[in-house]
């Protein structure tokens, strides 16, 4: 697999890779940066009865409804990837899954939610960065994919 920001120039689009301190999870990484928890996506990745990878975008502050990612798939169900597993499908360490440009993801799917924000940051494909890009970017590269996946805080 290329190297994520070789990938995005390739793909010439805008985007910059944000230098922060090590961080695994978004609350963190948005506490290290100062972007709004909201605007950072977590990338997690899903599987299907059959072991086929599926990785949804949300908000850092929301929670995953997985029956709608496997609706957005069309699969029976999925379930979250085990933390310490994810890296074999997503080509990243846990916590620096970028929201585009996976080693062994069958799909990609972007939650409505996001499409607020022209732009939003992701994992930059290592724990000492973030990604950041336009929205709508990021849904024409991943196939054009959006659901509403998540559940915002104070609605579980």
């Amino acid at each position: 697999m290329i190297p994520l920001e070789t990938w995005l120039k390739q793909q010439h689009i805008d985007f910059e890779l944000i230098s922060k301190a090590n961080t695994v999870h978004t609350a963190d990484a948005a506490a290290a940066t100062g972007i709004p928890l909201e605007r950072i996506t977590k990338s997690l990745v899903c599987l299907d009865p059959d072991k086929q990878a599926y990785v949804a975008v949300i908000p850092g502050t929301h929670k995953l409804r997985p029956k709608e990612v496997a609706r957005a798939f069309g699969v029976k169900k999925v379930r979250m990837c085990p933390f310490e597993d994810a890296h074999r499908y997503s080509g990243y360490p846990p916590g620096a899954t970028p929201p585009l440009h996976h080693a062994k993801v069958k799909g990609v799917v972007i939650d409505r939610t996001l499409l607020q924000w022209e732009e939003i940051y992701g994992g930059g494909g290592t724990n000492e960065t973030l990604l950041k890009l336009r929205s709508e970017d990021l849904v024409r590269l991943t196939g054009n994919r959006v659901a509403d996946l998540s559940i915002p805080p104070g609605d579980d």
